[in-house]
């Protein structure tokens, strides 16, 4: 889904009016948000291994809580602010999945539809009081902070789906990620060919990012005897978080995300 296809019910004037804190929707929008679910998990599950894991969630928590305020606080879309803070809420919404799952032992059978609902509730909230999901809308405060509710919900429920398909059903990482793969090609389909919307084509694509990353980059860095490559947390988080840099630092220096505005 391209930024003019979500676009495309909107009158031109309102276009021009309108300053947006998100990126464009271009190909490098999807290949940054994947790199980002990817990089959350392992570098989460990192944490967690070098620290004690109550430590890695307030640290999380707090890494969150200050990205969001330096996010919100700018005026315009900033490519490394953004970035940085959809990273931020890929490593804590694994650590809100995993803490259910491991601190809490409820079962991926149970949290997964816990957080999809609570995704539903949010988009509930979000159209109730503002009449559109589209992220082209978002410039007011409100809209934002229904945004980030929106992306911080996407995450958990995707890491709680992804780990569901690898362990519980017991498909391994590396098919999971063959499977999530296929999937999000669905929605891009529906859009060209069936007459889904933009919106819900790209919140379902959207949501699928997660577990399609995280399912590959666990499956770099699990051990043999998991079905992985056994590269390590460390190595593969640093891998994913080299591809990030490199490419946000090319979106802000090219400003490509932002040319249709």
């Amino acid at each position: 889904m391209t930024t003019a296809q979500l676009q495309q019910n909107r009158p031109a004037a309102h276009v021009r009016q309108m300053t947006s804190k998100v990126p464009e929707v271009t190909a490098l929008f999807w290949i940054i948000k994947v790199l980002t679910t990817g990089m959350g998990e392992t570098f989460s599950d990192y944490l967690a291994h070098v620290m004690d894991p109550m430590i890695a969630v307030a640290a999380g928590g707090v890494g969150l809580v200050l990205c969001l305020a330096v996010q919100l606080s700018v005026r315009r879309y900033v490519a490394w602010i953004y970035w940085t803070t959809v990273v931020m809420v890929s490593v804590f919404g694994t650590m809100a999945a995993d803490v259910l799952h491991v601190g809490l032992g409820v079962p991926y059978l149970i949290s997964s539809p816990f957080f999809l609902v609570a995704l539903a509730a949010v988009f509930g909230a979000w159209y109730a009081t503002e009449r559109t999901l589209s992220i082209h809308s978002i410039r007011t405060r409100r809209r934002e902070l229904f945004y980030w509710a929106t992306v911080l919900a996407t995450f958990a429920l995707g890491t709680a789906v992804g780990d569901l398909t690898a362990t519980t059903f017991g498909l391994g990482y590396l098919a999971s990620g063959v499977m999530f793969t296929v999937l999000i090609a669905l929605p891009a389909l529906g859009h060209a060919r069936f007459r889904l919307g933009a919106i819900p084509a790209f919140w379902c694509a959207y949501v699928l990012t997660r577990p399609l990353g995280a399912s590959f980059a666990d499956w770099m860095a699990v051990s043999h005897q998991r079905g992985g490559l056994n590269l390590g947390l460390g190595p593969t988080t640093a891998g994913w978080s080299l591809a990030i840099l490199v490419l946000v630092g090319y979106l802000a220096a090219t400003r490509r995300d932002t040319a249709a505005r």
